[in-house]
């Protein structure tokens, strides 16, 4: 079932056995949702501008490319979850502003954007791209793109496309997200090699 040829990050680190397979993932989906709410909570406000800087898509380009589309999704449900009934866990949220009504404010359009990205993700990585640094770049640059677009179209529907709405939801953003990029595909292909050589 689980073959060298097409397997998941996550799987090699934790084989998947057919008898607590469900309890793996329970674990596995708990510790991305921990580290969602984390890398949300590590942000910079700014001033002009309704979307935070957050280490948020670091998280979910993580989740996405060692997890693969089921699992990190079943991992970002559980986060949206847990944010819809009213839990402090995303990057702006607070014991006053939370649940559905936060999600609709002006981070809606990239949480959307964040399950885009867990599915390209997971498929790019079925196909063994993020054991190759300029392959999981390109499939980054694609997540990227993906959460950005309907975050974009979010704040555009929500705020009114009179107001200036790249500068609020990319510009800038561009340079922390291309470190955050580097740092993805430099450091999972780096741990495919790590694997490989204690099995070898």
């Amino acid at each position: 079932m689980y073959t060298k040829s097409n397997q998941l990050l996550i799987e090699a680190v934790w084989t998947p056995k057919e008898n607590i397979i469900w309890i793996q993932r329970f674990i596995l989906a708990g510790l991305g949702v921990l580290f969602l709410i984390i890398a949300a909570k590590i942000k910079l406000i700014l001033p002009f501008s309704p979307v935070p800087i957050t280490l948020g898509t670091f998280a979910v380009l993580t989740i996405g490319t060692v997890y693969g589309q089921r699992l990190g999704l079943f991992t970002i449900f559980g986060y949206l979850l847990i944010g819809m009934l009213g839990f402090d866990v995303f990057a702006n949220s607070s014991a006053e502003a939370n649940g559905i009504s936060y999600m609709f404010g002006g981070t809606g359009g990239y949480l959307l954007g964040y399950c885009f990205a867990i599915i390209a993700l997971g498929y790019f990585a079925k196909l063994n791209w993020d054991r190759n640094i300029f392959k999981l770049s390109v499939a980054l640059i694609v997540a990227n793109l993906l959460i950005y677009i309907p975050g974009l179209l979010w704040l555009g529907q929500l705020y009114g496309w009179d107001q200036p709405i790249v500068a609020w939801g990319l510009t800038p953003f561009i340079v922390g997200d291309l470190l955050k990029l580097a740092l993805t595909a430099s450091l999972i292909p780096m741990i495919w090699k790590l694997l490989d050589l204690f099995k070898n």
